[in-house]
């Protein structure tokens, strides 16, 4: 499953690289991610590593998940996300990738989400696409001078 949103902001990408670089900015602007810590790093990790809760509402059902998320990639306008658990279990995919684009007028964030499990369903599609469509003003009130 993989879902992808856009956000186009009047503001240089620079503006924009803070929040998508460090995950426990999250919290302050998608709903999503209630909740995101610093984790300790392994030396098989690519890069820092944070502890991130995940949250979902779904009508009355509400669904929680807490991951291990590692900085994979990183530049001046990329950020990638991969779940990185060292409990000795398998476990599903998870992986956030962030792009910021320059564009007239200002950037544009491209925000993918994969899950590679099977415990999905199609009505959790369109809750997350929904959650991210929400962020959007708050990260825009964020941007401003």
């Amino acid at each position: 499953m993989e879902v992808r949103a856009f956000l186009d902001a009047p503001c240089a990408p620079e503006a924009l690289r803070p929040w998508i670089d460090d995950l426990i900015r999250y919290p302050d602007w998608l709903d999503i991610v209630p909740h995101a810590v610093v984790a300790p790093t392994y030396p098989a990790d690519a890069g820092p590593a944070w502890s991130v809760d995940l949250r979902g509402r779904l009508g009355p059902f509400a669904r929680a998940k807490r991951l291990r998320m590692v900085r994979t990639e990183h530049d001046a306008h990329h950020a990638r996300f991969e779940r990185a658990e060292h409990d000795g279990r398998q476990h599903a995919a998870w992986v956030l990738d962030a792009q910021i684009t320059e564009q007239d007028g200002g950037s544009r964030l491209t925000m993918t989400l994969h899950y590679g499990g099977r415990l999905w369903i199609p009505a959790l599609d369109r809750l997350l696409a929904e959650e991210i469509e929400r962020s959007r003003p708050r990260l825009l009130e964020r941007l401003e001078p």
